[in-house]
């Protein structure tokens, strides 16, 4: 797997998670402020797509992922 599909997979988890826990009709409801988890998940994602640069994206080629490009260009 990429290392973008990892960054999407990781995306919709926090904002699932943080969604969970921040609206109150969620049987997991905590807190009103996880909220604002989801804005800086969706702020991060919107400066990655301006700027091209993650960091997400970066931890995981420091562990070994392999980018798209990588994974075609060895089959």
């Amino acid at each position: 797997m990429s290392t973008d599909r990892f960054v999407r997979i990781f995306a919709g988890i926090f904002v699932m998670l943080s969604l969970a826990l921040g609206v109150e009709g969620s049987p997991w409801f905590y807190s009103a402020n996880f909220l604002w988890f989801t804005l800086f998940v969706g702020a991060n994602l919107f400066q990655s797509g301006i700027t091209r640069w993650c960091l997400m994206e970066t931890i995981l080629r420091k562990l070994g992922v392999k980018t798209a490009v990588e994974l075609s260009q060895a089959r």
